[in-house]
């Protein structure tokens, strides 16, 4: 998993044998931001389906409708605290990718 992959470079020593490369941190960041692109658009999908559901909605709501509605919401909570962590990440790793280009 991405965040997982962020977690280890930022973990890993700045400097030294060890220490990841540029090219390592660069592609990790590429990779992060391809996710990070993704969960928006998963997101903006969510926000459609919500609303598309919730317009069919006439003075009568289902228990269908209701777990639905109840599902997508969930998933989209689910999908902002993903980007938000993510981001956070993507953040300090770039940086850490500062300091080694300035190292």
């Amino acid at each position: 998993m991405i965040h997982d992959d962020i977690r280890s470079l930022l973990e890993a020593p700045p400097t030294g044998e060890e220490a990841p490369t540029l090219d390592h941190i660069e592609d990790t960041l590429t990779a992060g931001y391809a996710r990070a692109l993704a969960i928006e658009a998963e997101r903006w999908r969510l926000e459609r389906k919500i609303a598309d559901v919730a317009a069919k909605l006439g003075d009568e709501v289902t228990e269908e409708d209701a777990t639905e509605l109840a599902k997508l919401g969930q998933r989209l909570s689910d999908a902002d605290g993903d980007l938000t962590r993510l981001r956070a990440l993507l953040a300090s790793l770039r940086v850490r990718a500062d300091q080694v280009r300035a190292a």
